[in-house]
Formats: structure tokens, C-alpha cells, sequence
């Protein structure tokens, strides 16, 4: 069976188990199990190349042990014993490890396995379908296969596709164009440390270690590599699923994927030792944080919306010289009162050279808020901010899931970037003119082609027709209200 139909054979198993409720649940299940399985897959090949290896997850509790019908043999659990022991034995132990005896490499991934299991849960209730989950599992991933191997990345990017039709779930997946073209303008460099604080499920970074991963020439540059990729996510789910997708790319050991808020950390405690050569994100937008986050911030710039916290956050973990892309919301760009006083710091101590905006349908179905690429340089000031605007592909009039961006579609603004001039996508401004306009960073295109209908009678229908339809509302709020008052 095909990795992709084992997905899917695995995902139609669970929507027969009353526990399992949604996408996301399903997700979330199968997140954990994949892990453990792949970190089983790893360690294994550990064990061959170092004879000195020893697990730090004890043997009863290792995923060959009790999920391998193959070597559990006629011991192997199902039904209301499997549920019982994952609940029971399983979950408690790999959520307290004692790793007081083990150094280097097994104490690093028992700190990754107590960091993931933290908020881990099994949904599933039935141990006759788990039993099924895992037998499907274990006859169709084995990661140690070169083939599977080759194969499972991306199956996975199909998983986090999925993560789009499961409610707010979404924000954890930036579409793979995005993410590939921001990471190609930044150009991170062997030898750098890349971090995204708000990394979700790892797209920006998986795409920046595979860029950075064409550079290496020696086994210890691909080893330093590894240790240079840094992110914090939150949320339980994205982070098992970071983390999965770290070692999917070859990060065997992801222990710089952290399971924290960024924004958690008053401001003034990160130092010069926290500051990295490029930072790539896509924070959280459209919500706000919990109570008393804001206070970790300086007075001036303190608010409960998430998108700016990150855009101050991002301009005080870059050092002199750093590079970030950030996605953030048309309400960024035009908003007023401290929105204003950040842009005000961005364009006093970066140097936002580009941005770069994105039709309104690029994160559909999770939202159609409009969204910019916002790329700048920390250390000198702003002169000047280049606009381009990336319209829909011609016949196009929306993105959906079925038509997402393509990364082709970027192959004008590559084209452009080292060469810049003026067009009907791209225009200027200087930073005394924004300035002069308090800071709003929302400059429409100045080039933009003007539209003139051809077909005044065409134009007329359409009046017409709008006209009705208002009509039509009015009169069915006058039958609602009245129906309300009876």
C-alpha cells in the first residue's frame, strides 16, 4: 500500500472511533503516533552506528516493544489492555522520563520526547481500532527504508495541508510558495541561525534547512547546520508536528523546536546571546494574547494583538545586519495608534526595503484577509520601501484548495528584485513620505492600470441587478424583524 493510502486507510479507521471528533483530533492522533514511530525508526539506526547508544525510553515503552505485533508476538495488546496501557503507562512515563543518568545525544532526545508527550493525548477509545491504526502503521513505515524515506516528505506536507479544513488549526500552514519565495529573497547562508519564533508546523524552517542544505560540502558543516535551525511554537499540536517534520528533513534530533510562547518572556530579557542572522515567519494574526502578555513589552508598544508583539519581538531578536520576511495583515500596514508607533521603530532602526502584497485568497479557506510579505534589514534606516503587488494568475479569480498558489507565479518578482524599476506591479516610497502620513505602510498602487467597462449597457444590467438584490435583503430584514416582534 502507498503512503498516501495508508493516510488515508489510517484517517478512515478513526472516524469510526467515537473519541476521535474532527480533523484536527484525527490529526492530532495520528501526529503523536507518526512521531513515536519515526523516533523509534531513528533510534534504531542509532543503535547500529553507535553500539554505546542507549535509549533513554525504557524498554517496556520503546514503540517496538507493545506496538510490533512482529515482536510482542502473542503479548502484543488490543482492545481495552492497549487503551489501558497508553493511557495509563505509556503517556504518564514518557511525560516525566528520568533522564538524570543519560548525557549527549539520548538526554537530548528524551528532553525532545518529554517536551512533545507534555500535551499529547490519545483520543481514541476503542483498542480494537487502535490496534488497527497501529498494525497499519507498522506494515506500511518502516523510516529506515530509503524509499519510504524519499516518499514520507511529502506525504507529510499532504498532512499539513489537511490541518487547512480543521478550524483554526489552519495558521499553523503557510502555503508551500510563500514560504519557498520568502526564504529564497532572505537567502540564509551556511553558518547562519535561522529562527521562526511562531513556527507552527515548521514549513519556513524546513524550507530554510533545505536551502542552507545545498551549501554544505563537509559532514561537519551539515552537523553545525542542524543545530542552526531554531523555532518555538506554542501550541501542542503544531510543535509534535514540527517536530515530526524537522526529522522527516533529516534533523534527527530536533531539540531546538520549543514548546513555549515567545511572547511569554518580558522584552527586556533577551539579550545578544538570543539574537540570530535571519528570522522567517508567519505569527498568528487576527487574534490576541492572553492577559498580561502585553506588560512584557515597553509601555509605548504594549497590545493584546498578536501579529504586532511578534513584528516588535522579530526587530529585537535580529542582530545588526539580520535579515527577516514576516507575514503580516493589511490591518499592520494602515493602523493607527501604537501599530503606528512600531512602524515608526521599524522604519527608524530596519531598513524595510520590500513589501510584498499578496492577493486576499492566499490563505484560503483559514481566511481571506489580505496579507503582505514584509521584508527588511535590521541595523540602518529606512529610505526608502519597495511595493509589488503579486496579482491572481490570469483566469483566475481566486485561490482554493483544489488551485493554491504555485511557486512559479513568484518568478516575476525574482526577475525584478535585483533589478528594480517602476511598473504596473511596482512602485516606490520614500520614508519622509510615510513618515509625513504617520507611518501608514497601506500605499496603493500608484501604476495600477485604470479599468474602464467597455459596455455601458452591460454596466446598467449590472446596476440593476445590485439594485434588486438590495431590495430583496430589505425586504426580508422587515419580514425577520416583524416575525421577531409577534
Amino acid at each position: 500500500m502507498s503512503l498516501s493510502n495508508t493516510v488515508k486507510a489510517i484517517q478512515d479507521i478513526m472516524r469510526k472511533d467515537a473519541g476521535v471528533d474532527g480533523d484536527a483530533q484525527r490529526i492530532g492522533q495520528l501526529g503523536w503516533m507518526l512521531f513515536l514511530k519515526i523516533y523509534s525508526d531513528l533510534e534504531l539506526e542509532t543503535e547500529l552506528e553507535d553500539t554505546k547508544y542507549k535509549s533513554p525510553i525504557p524498554k517496556k515503552f520503546r514503540w517496538e516493544s507493545w506496538a510490533d505485533e512482529s515482536v510482542a508476538g502473542k503479548d502484543s495488546l488490543t482492545g481495552d489492555a492497549l487503551i489501558n496501557f497508553i493511557n495509563n503507562e505509556l503517556f504518564p512515563k514518557l511525560k516525566e522520563l528520568d533522564l538524570s543518568s543519560f548525557t549527549g545525544q539520548a538526554r537530548e532526545r528524551g528532553a525532545l520526547l518529554i517536551s512533545v508527550f507534555d500535551d499529547a493525548y490519545n483520543y481514541m477509545k476503542n483498542g480494537t481500532l487502535l490496534r488497527q491504526v497501529i498494525n497499519k502503521i507498522n506494515q506500511n513505515i518502516d523510516y529506515n527504508s530509503v524509499e519510504t524515506r524519499h516518499l514520507f516528505g511529502d506525504i507529510y506536507e499532504q498532512i499539513l495541508k489537511d490541518l487547512q479544513n480543521a478550524g483554526n488549526a489552519g495558521e499553523y500552514y503557510t502555503p508551500r510558495a510563500v514560504t519557498q519565495f520568502a526564504i529564497e529573497m532572505v537567502n540564509p547562508q551556511l553558518g547562519e541561525i535561522v529562527l521562526d519564533p511562531a513556527c507552527g508546523t515548521g514549513g519556513f524552517l524546513t524550507g530554510a534547512f533545505e536551502h542552507m542544505k545545498k551549501q554544505v560540502k563537509k559532514p561537519a558543516e551539515l552537523k553545525a547546520l542542524k543545530n542552526s535551525i531554531r523555532g518555538v511554537e506554542k501550541k501542542p499540536l503544531p510543535h509534535v508536528l514540527c517536530a515530526t517534520n524537522m526529522m522527516v528533513h533529516g534533523i534527527e534530533v530536533p531539540s531546538n523546536i520549543i514548546n513555549d510562547n515567545t511572547l511569554a518572556k518580558p522584552l527586556r530579557d533577551y539579550g545578544k546571546n538570543d539574537q540570530v542572522d535571519v528570522i522567517i515567519t508567519n505569527p498568528p494574526f487576527g487574534g490576541v494574547e492572553e492577559d498580561g502578555i502585553e506588560n512584557n513589552f515597553p509601555a509605548e508598544f504594549r497590545t493584546k494583538e498578536t501579529a504586532d508583539l511578534f513584528l516588535v519581538l522579530v526587530m529585537e531578536l535580529l542582530k545588526d545586519g539580520g535579515r527577516a520576511a514576516i507575514v503580516l495583515p493589511d490591518g499592520t500596514l494602515f493602523g493607527e495608534g501604537i501599530k503606528t508607533k512600531i512602524k515608526k521603530k521599524m522604519l527608524e532602526e530596519c531598513n524595510l526595503h520590500t513589501i510584498v502584497r499578496l492577493p486576499k485568497s492566499v490563505f484560503a479557506p483559514y481566511t481571506t484577509i489580505a496579507t503582505n510579505v514584509l521584508f527588511l534589514t535590521k541595523g540602518e534606516p529606512t529610505k526608502e520601501v519597495w511595493y509589488f503587488e503579486h496579482k491572481l494568475p490570469e483566469g483566475v479569480k481566486a485561490y482554493n484548495k483544489t488551485k493554491p498558489m504555485r511557486l512559479e507565479e513568484f518568478d516575476i518578482e525574482r526577475s525584478w528584485w535585483i533589478k528594480r524599476q517602476e511598473s504596473e506591479q511596482a512602485w516606490k516610497v520614500t520614508a519622509a513620505d510615510i513618515a509625513k502620513n504617520n507611518y501608514n505602510l497601506d500605499i496603493k498602487n500608484p501604476n495600477a492600470p485604470i479599468f474602464i467597462h467597455d459596455d455601458p449597457d452591460e454596466l446598467l444590467q449590472q446596476i440593476k441587478e445590485l439594485t434588486a438584490n438590495v431590495a430583496d435583503l430589505q425586504t426580508e430584514l422587515k419580514k425577520l424583524l416583524s416575525e421577531s416582534l409577534e
